[in-house]
């Protein structure tokens, strides 16, 4: 018996209409809030008087914390249905967001900026919102759904930070926190848009979340997929922390790693949702292979061309083609090989991966040039890992799972 034909827990189908909107609102508040953090750094350590690592290891902190409560979250969502968990995700980002405001020392800002925001955001993003698309979208839409979903997220963090610094200019850090807290809460009334509401066992086959996890981990294109979502987080990490110091490093001015940040957030929208197309027309598997090996060619000639502020333009404008069209492409072929049952929890585990890779990344950088004095070393693993990456997606296998017949419920 396959994947395909394992019934998830019985529902009343959401609209596919409502169940995106809905969705890509909330990944645009979740995601667009989370892209602004780093306008913070300078305001609050000067008016704190605390280490720029200080707010770094709460960011970091922010990460893992991300990471590692995914795969609780999904399996909440999988269980109980996604809506109390985005009702608390979104309660536990505004409180996290006025914690952060007001924190007098560096523990308590780590404990609601990194940590209390972290666990908030695995509520309330892509791994929890794409279960609700997988289970209630037709299986020859849901990649494409989950591209329009991700491309949301994009735009939050194209139109989010510009808000956001233009809050921190106009009413100062702190109250520019309240207002982002208030603006979390509408992620709540969000929510009821991708309530799913059980009718009672389903009829025919079930599997444990044991079982699951077993089957899953067993599976050598689950830890392909794994894998290779480690080194996105590493790359988007590493380039989104690391860069502007980099072109400062190499006498560029800052409004150019300013306009940078910006066109990867823009082209991020386009490349995330041209992914999703691409998917109908050709195998997954090949479209990450293809991503992660032009990410590889594009830092390689980066590093290696004359640095100029168009060379960075273009640089941006590929990766941000890039940054986030793994996403859909990854967590469209977990659904795809075990089914959409426990596709939050299963799409947590291999978004744990990812900020695994994230916090390497943004550490790694930091240490290997305290240790060199520059970012060489970090750009050439990059561009190593990229080929990993494309390589070891190859081989994955997309059609649904073979499975023995289960015990009935």
């Amino acid at each position: 018996m396959n994947a395909a034909s394992v019934p998830p827990p019985a529902t009343i189908t959401l609209s596919m209409r409502q169940v995106l909107l809905c969705g890509a609102l909330i990944v645009t508040l979740s995601m667009g809030i989370r892209h602004g953090f780093g306008l913070w750094l300078q305001p609050v350590t000067m008016d704190r008087g605390w280490s720029r690592e200080t707010f770094s290891f709460a960011m970091a902190v922010q990460n893992l914390a991300f990471g590692l409560a995914g795969p609780l979250a999904g399996m909440w969502a999988d269980r109980k249905g996604a809506f109390p968990v985005i009702v608390t995700g979104g309660v536990m980002y505004a409180l996290g967001l006025v914690g952060m405001a007001l924190a007098p020392t560096g523990l308590l800002f780590t404990a609601t900026a990194g940590l209390l925001i972290g666990v908030a955001q695995s509520g309330c993003t892509y791994a929890v919102v794409f279960g609700v698309i997988a289970r209630n979208v037709p299986a020859d839409k849901r990649t494409w759904a989950m591209a329009l979903a991700a491309a949301a997220g994009s735009f939050g963090q194209f139109l989010m930070v510009p808000v956001e610094n233009g809050l921190i200019g106009a009413w100062g850090w702190q109250l520019a926190l309240f207002v982002l807290g208030a603006s979390a809460l509408a992620i709540v009334p969000l929510a009821w848009g991708l309530k799913e509401h059980p009718q009672g066992p389903a009829a025919g086959q079930h599997q444990s979340i044991a079982a699951a996890l077993r089957e899953a981990f067993a599976y050598p294109s689950f830890r392909l997929l794994t894998a290779g979502y480690f080194v996105c987080g590493f790359h988007l990490m590493f380039i989104g922390v690391h860069m502007p110091s980099y072109l400062k490093d190499n006498g560029l001015s800052p409004s150019v790693a300013t306009t940078a940040l910006a066109l990867i957030g823009l082209f991020n929208v386009f490349g995330t949702f041209g992914a999703g197309l691409l998917s109908a027309h050709f195998a997954k598997r090949h479209i990450l292979a293809g991503i992660y090996a032009t990410r590889a060619l594009a830092i390689l000639l980066f590093i290696t061309l004359p640095l100029t502020p168009w060379s960075v333009y273009v640089f941006a404008a590929v990766m941000g083609l890039l940054w986030l069209s793994t996403v859909p492409m990854t967590t469209g072929i977990v659904a795809q090989i075990f089914g959409v049952r426990y596709m939050s929890m299963l799409g947590g585990f291999v978004f744990l991966s990812h900020q695994v890779g994230a916090f390497l990344g943004a550490w790694m950088g930091g240490k290997l040039f305290d240790m060199t004095g520059s970012y060489d070393v970090m750009w050439w693993i990059s561009v190593a890992l990229g080929v990993f990456a494309a390589l070891i997606n190859l081989p994955v296998r997309e059609t649904a799972i073979a499975r023995p017949a289960l015990n009935p419920a």
